[in-house]
């Protein structure tokens, strides 16, 4: 018996979906939409990512191949179904990396901006991310105390460079890439950084956002240990949604993002009193 979709997380990509025009949504964008549909839904037909989208069929049904050649998903006849991610952990990696790739030119830049905060002795916390992931080519060079609990970020950082490494305690989580634990540890506890660099999924006038109660609560363990908190965020997080409040604006010491951001909410962070540092990005042509 097939479960029956769920609707909160749909209607969620739908409604991101809707605030784009079509001929902007790059391919590496479609395919993770897709992916997060099928984690969500199990079962997808054409018609269901074709209305999310705002795609025509024929864009959709050759995103499902390239996917199922991927072994990403399994195609089926009308749809796609999703593989379990205990049977095909690829899935969470292919989630990973396709967020990865969206916006890297903005990423990059808002990293090193990041990263020239930081001087050499100095402890530092790395929250996991695909943004934050991005601070470790310019982390190479420099030494320094770094408590991650991102697994990609410490394994770069321990074979090309001379920073110090911490790890928390608890279990590895696929999806994030990122060790979390339900309990008090004491790594963290002992731990002092002068700034925490973290990302969000989204950001509005609420704060930022996620999804995940867990990487909330890994979060707040955090925060209670770093002096200074930056948040590094692509101008596009500003039109994105999410459901939980991981930290509200007053808590942001610095937030760096790309001059990518609307008006509207650069006046949303002017009037929240956020410190933001707006960086001038070259965009590929295209893009």
């Amino acid at each position: 018996m097939k479960k029956k979709p769920g609707n909160g997380p749909r209607r969620q990509l739908e409604a991101q979906a809707s605030s784009e025009p079509a001929i902007r949504m790059h391919k590496h964008r479609r395919h993770r939409f897709i992916l997060q549909m099928l984690a969500d839904q199990k079962v997808v037909t054409v018609h269901e990512f074709t209305v999310a989208l705002q795609s025509s069929p024929a864009t959709v049904r050759r995103d499902i191949s390239e996917l199922a050649a991927a072994f990403a998903l399994k195609k089926i006849h009308g749809g796609a179904e999703v593989l379990g991610s205990i049977e095909r952990p690829e899935l969470n990696q292919l989630l990973y990396e396709y967020s990865d790739a969206i916006n890297i030119t903005q990423k990059c830049e808002i990293a090193k901006q990041a990263v020239g905060l930081c001087e050499d002795g100095e402890s530092i916390i790395i929250n996991g991310g695909t943004t934050t992931f991005q601070m470790v080519r310019f982390l190479e060079s420099r030494k320094l105390q770094i408590l991650t609990n991102s697994l990609p970020i410490a394994n770069h950082l321990l074979e090309r460079s001379l920073n110090r490494i911490q790890l928390p305690g608890g279990e590895v989580y696929h999806n994030q890439h990122i060790v979390m634990s339900p309990f008090e540890d004491n790594t963290i506890k002992n731990y002092y950084a002068s700034k925490l660099f973290i990302s969000a999924i989204a950001i509005n006038a609420n704060g930022l956002l996620e999804n995940d109660p867990r990487l909330i609560h890994a979060e707040h363990k955090l925060m209670a240990q770093a002096d200074q908190l930056v948040v590094l965020v692509d101008s596009s997080k500003f039109s994105q949604r999410g459901s939980l409040i991981s930290a509200p604006l007053s808590k942001v010491d610095l937030l760096i993002t790309d001059d990518g951001i609307d008006t509207e909410s650069r006046k949303m962070l002017d009037d929240a009193g956020v410190k933001t540092m707006i960086l001038e990005v070259a965009r590929p042509e295209g893009s």
